[in-house]
């Protein structure tokens, strides 16, 4: 026996449906596009040098293929699984927390590109480790950030696996082919440890289909692949985006009504991970297990002096064995707004109840900030609600850490300085900085929007809010009778995944094969072995990182904001110190390297013992981790700079008195 519910969505299974088989279709296609590109690319590597070309496309890049890469590979998972999810969780004091990202390439391409261009040039750099390795002349110090970048892009690799995988299941769900093939997948691997641990067959089988699709690519077409793609994927992401929008506001009732019943909103009460949640017991025993999904909904009796009733959403799976009646702890939240409870209760017929069972024993939690009944307005002020947090989820001192966090952390993400040392001329890239401003203003402000609108649209998603797009989008175009349309609008979060990937994937590998192998165990390394490498090192790494996915960690977005805070806090001042200081030397760059890292991974260790959570960082003076992290990583490179000799003066004749190359 079971309650059969779409966990990807809020909407009843027969939603999900329709439609599906055009979902599939746009995935093939979709997919089979992305092969052709790839195809196209590999023709590249046969014509040019292949180290210079798999890792940075000789080079070449122009004015779109740059901007539309650079802007999809920075529009990854989080963009459009984590970011939605953290707007859908606390309301409009998300445009805030993103606010800065419009002046992101401003600060990104505009600080370091022509210069970091420049100096690959000369050198003949082809990575961000064979930049610091040759403006420095220091072996141990390219190793330092070949070791630094294989750690942090590893987290991040296995979370935007995790993305793309369940960005899938969406757009799959209720295509028979896809079910059948999952279950029979269910079925092979039920003795093997490792793969039978998935949280579902159809996530397994989404993140085998996935995977293997984004490492082919990668690994057959290399950088060009990687851009062409990218180009394609930016344009199918704004899109998305546009056509999500007027179908947000037109069917939450326009952005005024949207507000005035976010202004009425409370947070909902929540069962402790760990302990607590609510008993249910079936009014009669059953002889078949009964299967309990997550995002069924369980209602109640009205507390006294309330003809409302309780509304209970679960969100963790279980199951009443058979001939039992009753199972404690069940994981639910508990819905504490009015106008939430009658929109459910309206549509009854069309969502998954579970009738025939009672509920005893409530055991919930309210947020820490946003308490029902006494917070009203939460998600439409700051510093908006917070499940753990008495200050609430965006104070001002963290408002203006996320500010400095996007508009400068980019500067020190090595996955976007591979692109600025590919574009091909500094008219390139003048005209790159104003279209990348101008597509991070067509995606992120109008997902503000969008998902705010889901709050009125589709409550009591905060149990599974990393799947809200998704199911926005299986949502809105089933109001408008267009089911089909769901492909194209779930393709644009896939794609997104995908196209951050796919540049991760490069990066790691570049980084093993290029700085690891070529520079420091055998230079003398012909072509064909090197280019044997390549492949093997993407593809070795795509597969790890699909692995370690099938039990991936839970906080995606959280992932994503360590990963860049902390890479920025290691790289960002020695590459700025690298790129204009000339005083400066390789024992003052490790130290700027080694000290924003330190500091940076203590902050957030210690808020495993403090907070109870690595995800929680502890805040010096209530600033995030990226403030103290920089802070220190300047201070420490400038103090170790000047207690050291000054680098070699050949050194710097080479990269500041010569004359300048073409870029």
């Amino acid at each position: 026996m079971s309650f059969l519910f779409n966990p990807n969505t809020s909407l009843p299974v027969v939603f999900a449906e329709s439609g599906s088989d055009a979902a599939l279709v746009a995935f093939l296609i979709y997919t089979a596009a992305v092969f052709v590109l790839a195809a196209l690319s590999n023709r590249l590597l046969k014509s040019k040098s292949f180290i210079s070309e798999y890792f940075l496309g000789s080079r070449g890049l122009g004015v779109w293929a740059f901007a539309l890469t650079f802007a999809a590979t920075s529009s990854s998972g989080g963009s459009f699984t984590g970011f939605p999810s953290k707007i859908y969780s606390h309301g409009w004091i998300l445009a805030l927390w993103i606010g800065s990202y419009m002046v992101v390439p401003i600060c990104t391409m505009g600080f370091i590109g022509k210069r970091l261009n420049q100096v690959a040039r000369r050198s003949g750099s082809i990575t961000v480790p064979d930049v610091i390795r040759d403006r420095f002349q220091s072996p141990a110090f390219g190793l330092m950030a070949v070791s630094l970048i294989v750690f942090f892009m590893s987290f991040n690799l296995v979370a935007q696996f995790k993305a793309g995988s369940l960005i899938l299941q969406t757009l799959l769900d209720g295509v028979s082919l896809f079910e059948s093939t999952a279950d029979g997948l269910a079925n092979a691997v039920a003795g093997l440890p490792l793969l039978s641990s998935a949280e579902s067959p159809e996530y397994l089988l989404c993140l085998l289909v996935f995977g293997i699709a984004v490492v082919l690519y990668t690994t057959y077409g290399g950088f060009h692949a990687v851009v062409w793609t990218d180009v394609m994927q930016g344009i199918v992401m704004v899109i998305g985006v546009i056509i999500m929008l007027p179908l947000a506001i037109s069917q939450a009732g326009g952005l005024e009504n949207t507000t005035r019943l976010m202004a009425k909103m409370t947070p909902p009460r929540v069962s402790d991970p760990d302990k607590g949640g609510i008993t249910l017991t079936l009014n009669k025993p059953s002889q078949e297990i009964v299967n309990i999904d997550a995002g069924a909904w369980i209602t109640d009796e009205p507390i006294p002096g309330s003809k409302v009733p309780l509304l209970f959403r679960v969100i963790r799976a279980t199951e009443i064995p058979a001939g039992e009646t009753t199972v404690n702890e069940v994981k639910v939240l508990q819905l504490t707004t009015l106008d939430d409870i009658e929109r459910i209760l309206s549509r009854r017929d069309k969502e998954n109840f579970l009738d025939d069972v009672s509920v005893s024993n409530i055991d919930l939690k309210a947020y820490a900030y946003g308490e029902e009944g006494s917070q009203q307005g939460a998600y439409v002020v700051g510093p908006g609600p917070s499940q753990n947090r008495s200050s609430g989820f965006l104070p001002l001192s963290l408002a203006i850490s996320f500010f400095f966090m996007w508009a400068i952390s980019g500067t020190g993400q090595p996955a976007n300085m591979v692109r600025l040392m590919a574009f091909n001329n500094t008219k390139t890239l003048q005209r790159s900085i104003c279209t990348v401003a101008i597509y991070y203003t067509l995606i992120y402000f109008p997902l503000v929007i969008i998902f705010c609108c889901a709050r009125v649209l589709l409550p009591g998603m905060e149990g599974q809010s990393d799947r809200i797009m998704p199911a926005m989008a299986v949502f809105l175009t089933e109001n408008i009778g267009m089911g089909w349309l769901a492909g194209l609008l779930v393709a644009a979060p896939f794609a997104a995944v995908m196209s951050t990937v796919d540049s991760f994937l490069l990066l790691i590998s570049s980084a093993w094969v290029r700085d690891v192998y070529q520079r420091n165990i055998n230079p003398e390394a012909s072509e064909k072995t090197i280019k044997l490498l390549s492949y093997l090192a993407t593809f070795v790494i795509g597969t790890a990182a699909m692995v370690v996915a099938i039990n991936p960690p839970k906080f995606l977005q959280d992932i994503i904001v360590y990963v860049g805070s902390g890479l920025a806090a290691s790289f960002l001042a020695p590459i700025v110190y690298g790129l204009y200081w000339r005083r400066v030397n390789a024992a003052g760059a490790m130290g700027a390297m080694i000290g924003g890292f330190s500091v940076h991974l203590a902050m957030y260790v210690t808020g495993y013992f403090v907070n109870g959570s690595f995800f929680r960082p502890y805040q010096l003076f209530n600033f995030d981790p990226i403030i103290i992290g920089l802070f220190v990583s300047f201070v420490s490179g400038f103090i170790v700079t000047k207690l050291t000799a000054p680098p070699p003066d050949e050194l710097v004749q080479k990269y500041f008195y010569t004359t300048k190359t073409s870029s």
